[in-house]
């Protein structure tokens, strides 16, 4: 099987590897509407795609994910949402990440990280470039993180300010010391590839990060996928018990954040390269 969906994501099924490519080089992978829509469409796919055994998630191009598309930011400049809460502009079929589905814990912006954790199968990311935002956040909901050293990574959001609100609160939380994630939010500084290994966010380095993941992804297709399977059941169980009302608190404060005056002065101080002048409560 080969598959593209709308211009943004690219599948292909190979010995029950699914091989999921982000395809919008030009823009180091940057999360528009459409790309919203593909990868959370990806997603559903592989959760019931027959002969799936394992995901490698990767960029094409210079760049794993950028994070939000640019035009997002200059529509909160404006004082707008930028497409990012209240499910306002359009459903999810349109890509708007603040709509949610029925039945769901999460809003489509959430859903294109955690999706890759409701695949039943394991999932690599794998990681170079950079991985920014809400691309350090869909690496995050990836199951295993092959990164390479030169990556330039960042929980980006208070840069702009506004919080992570695509799960990853939960997934940075699950895997450093509460302290190094709040310094890496509180900062929203970039750091490199060998730093996400020391600190845990990375399983692995390496130089050929695609090449690694599929070479790891040919030996876990090559184990008892019932195994496999229940394997990755059993552990999530123990990861997931409380994402459901901590995602309904990132929808929230990010809902109260986004358009106010100190969003917007943050937004407008780094377009402008000047120093923000912020409002106490």
């Amino acid at each position: 099987m080969s598959d593209q969906l709308a211009g943004r994501v690219h599948i292909s099924i190979s010995h029950g590897i699914a091989d999921v490519k982000m395809i919008r080089a030009d823009k180091r992978n940057a999360l528009d509407g459409a790309m919203f829509a593909a990868l959370a469409e990806a997603g559903e796919r592989l959760k019931t795609e027959p002969g799936v055994r394992v995901v490698v998630l990767s960029g094409e191009g210079g760049s794993f994910c950028a994070g939000l598309d640019f035009s997002s930011f200059t529509a909160m400049a404006g004082g707008g949402n930028g497409g990012g809460d209240g499910g306002n502009g359009g459903g999810e079929s349109e890509g708007n990440p603040g709509s949610m589905k029925q039945g769901r814990i999460t809003h489509l912006g959430q859903q294109v990280s955690w999706v890759w954790q409701e695949i039943p199968v394991p999932v690599i990311a794998a990681v170079h470039g950079h991985a920014l935002g809400g691309g350090i956040q869909i690496a995050l909901g990836a199951d295993i993180r092959i990164v390479h050293p030169d990556t330039q990574l960042s929980v980006r959001e208070v840069h702009w300010g506004l919080v992570p609100d695509m799960t990853g609160t939960l997934t940075l939380a699950q895997l450093v010391r509460a302290d190094v994630a709040k310094e890496l939010v509180f900062t929203a500084r970039v750091f490199d590839g060998r730093e996400a290994f020391a600190l845990g966010l990375a399983t692995k380095l390496s130089d050929t990060p695609y090449d690694d993941a599929m070479a790891m992804a040919a030996d876990i297709a090559g184990r008892s996928p019932d195994a496999v399977r229940g394997a990755k059941q059993l552990i999530n169980g123990l990861l997931h018990e409380k994402a459901e009302s901590q995602f309904a608190e990132e929808r929230r404060i990010i809902g109260s954040l986004i358009g106010k005056p100190n969003q917007v002065e943050a937004v407008m101080s780094n377009f402008e390269k000047r120093p923000a002048n912020f409002i106490d409560a």
